[in-house]
């Protein structure tokens, strides 16, 4: 992990700060941007979003999933964790918040679509950057690979109907038409995309392939800064005019982070897993794919949206928290059997 990467909360809060006074003193120009939209799609956004998943799909080898009955125990703790614990705590928690908890501190649109974007972080698992944190933990590289692959293939398949359906439950008229169309264009497409990259990279062997990963990790960062100074351009004069909403939404966020964490993890020293399975599936369901939230966020409520906004905070709070949880995991390594107990 180089000093960029590991300095990324600073960097995302110097984006904040960026955006937020780029859009006081230049409001028109954000104003255009917004206008650039396509079957509720943002035009700018997408190609941000693009430059920072493509290369994270061009990093997932889907013929590590052969290998998915090698620690059959692992993989299905991942799964009942990311698919049938993550996202229903997530909305539960921000009903809890921001309905009862903040009732009287948000309006209750702003609250509602607040909730909207805690939903979105809690249906997309972590990817690409579960593979940092699980190198940080020395965890089995060749089984998070396992992990990763069969996510993102559940992914493609879950994460509309849950959305869908947790979104209803929380009051929300849910347009199927722009959900689909944002997991196609920020799931499927990258995806098949980065199939076809890596296998012609591979091609001219795997020194060929890491060189291209490692030169395309500038563009996922800056994708991913831009968005946030784009994001919190637009929503400068909301944030301005009520500044402890970022402090509101990381509550609840910080709240799901580390008790997904701990139930994955502790789950794990009572399956008797090695610490190098168990550290990747506790990190691999506590981080988010926070770049599909952000843009199915930006795709059903708009850029200038509480649920954008919330989306947005979840980028900001999940670096030092994964940081901390990594540190953690070292500490607890005697806690596990080693792999060749095992």
């Amino acid at each position: 992990m180089g000093n960029f990467e590991r300095y990324l909360s600073l960097w995302v809060a110097l984006a904040i700060i960026l955006g937020i006074t780029s859009g006081t003193l230049l409001p028109g120009l954000f104003e255009f941007v917004a206008s650039l939209t396509y079957a509720h799609v943002n035009l700018v956004v997408a190609v941000f979003i693009w430059a920072m998943i493509y290369p994270m799909m061009v990093q997932v080898d889907f013929t590590a999933i052969k290998n998915v009955g090698r620690k059959p125990q692992g993989l299905a703790l991942t799964l009942v964790v990311n698919w049938l614990i993550k996202p229903f705590t997530m909305a539960a928690l921000g009903w809890l918040f921001f309905k009862v908890l903040f009732a009287d501190l948000v309006d209750p649109t702003t609250a509602t679509e607040y909730i909207a974007g805690m939903i979105l972080l809690g249906v997309a698992p972590c990817t690409a950057m579960v593979f940092v944190w699980s190198q940080l933990t020395r965890g089995d590289s060749g089984y998070t690979l396992v992990q990763v692959s069969v996510n993102d293939i559940i992914m493609i398949f879950a994460f509309a109907p849950i959305a869908a359906f947790l979104l209803g439950l929380s009051s929300i008229t849910v347009p199927w038409e722009t959900l689909v169309l944002s997991v196609l264009l920020y799931v499927v497409a990258p995806l098949i995309a980065g199939i076809l990259t890596r296998k012609w990279l591979l091609r001219d062997g795997q020194q060929r392939l890491d060189h291209w990963l490692q030169r395309s990790k500038p563009t996922t960062i800056m994708g991913l800064l831009a968005t946030v100074v784009l994001l919190f351009g637009l929503q400068a004069d909301r944030i301005l005019d009520n500044p402890y909403a970022i402090g509101l939404i990381a509550v609840p966020l910080l709240i799901q982070s580390y008790g997904i964490f701990f139930i994955a993890y502790f789950a794990a020293r009572k399956m008797k897993l090695p610490h190098n399975v168990a550290a990747p599936a506790g990190l691999i369901g506590t981080s988010n794919f926070f770049e599909l939230a952000v843009a199915v966020a930006i795709s059903l409520f708009g850029l200038t949206s509480g649920a954008a906004l919330a989306t947005v905070v979840g980028v900001l709070v999940e670096v030092p928290v994964m940081l901390s949880l990594v540190a953690f995991a070292n500490r607890t390594r005697h806690w596990f059997p080693s792999a060749s107990a095992t």
